[in-house]
């Protein structure tokens, strides 16, 4: 199962999610791979303080096998990370098709579960990889901007990719209702707008809600993983009742 997780903007906390639901679900017995999607701007490496000696850049120039670039994270998954400050993977060039392919296609059958953590927003980098997943989970805040910015997303995923079904993750959540009600707003207005021209319906379908907590601060100023440093902390049980439903799906 290829699972790719995005969002509308930045500072949502996507890399946050990608990493600790990976530690979740390799607790729930499944073998999961996180691959850095955001090959121009990645940071999967500084939120789980690791230096690659190899990254997707040296695989996909050739530089280095592929086996050498999957490496062990702490929380019992894997990586594979992307290099930081290539201007190279800011636009979707067929090299970077072809080699982005290849690579999943690769490390697919090795694991229960590819978490693909992309870039924020709808670059064509961004939308390609998306469309290489079964599924696609976007992470939102409660914010009015990322409201607006997770709507944008869906609503192109939903008239560009034939997507009829997208999970959403509400992070940063100040009450326990924000999931449900962030859920509500954005499917009402998907209605309004995307459905209409539709001959099948998108519907959103609520993931989970990880609370505000000074708990995922300290953790991402520490580089280290939720799941480890505050394995109690309610945003740490959001996360893994999220991981629980991914599994049961």
């Amino acid at each position: 199962m290829i699972t790719a997780i995005t969002s509308g903007k930045g500072g949502v906390g996507k890399t946050f999610v990608a990493a600790n639901l990976a530690a979740a679900l390799a607790r729930l017995g499944e073998k999961v791979l996180v691959l850095d999607a955001d090959l121009g701007l990645a940071n999967l490496d500084v939120v789980l303080h690791l230096h690659p000696k190899v990254t997707l850049h040296d695989v996909f120039t050739g530089q280095k096998p592929l086996e050498e670039a999957i490496l062990p994270a702490p929380g019992g998954f894997s990586v594979l990370l992307a290099g930081s400050g290539l201007v190279e993977y800011s636009r979707l060039t067929p090299h970077i098709r072809e080699q982005l392919q290849s690579v999943i296609e690769r490390v697919k059958p090795k694991f229960d579960r590819v978490l693909l953590d992309t870039g924020a927003g709808i670059s064509d980098v961004v939308l390609y990889t998306i469309s290489l997943a079964d599924d696609v989970l976007v992470v939102a805040s409660p914010e009015p901007t990322s409201l607006a910015d997770a709507y944008a997303t869906i609503k192109v995923l939903a008239t560009t990719q034939t997507r009829r079904t997208v999970q959403l993750l509400v992070n940063q959540a100040n009450r326990p209702v924000d999931g449900r009600n962030v859920r509500q707003q954005l499917q009402q207005v998907v209605d309004r707008f995307v459905n209409v021209g539709l001959d099948n319906p998108l519907r959103i379908e609520l993931l989970g809600t990880v609370m505000n907590d000074n708990a995922v601060r300290e953790a991402v100023q520490r580089r280290q993983l939720l799941l480890q440093t505050a394995p109690g902390s309610t945003a740490a049980a959001g996360i893994v009742e999220a991981a629980a439903r991914m599994v049961k799906a």
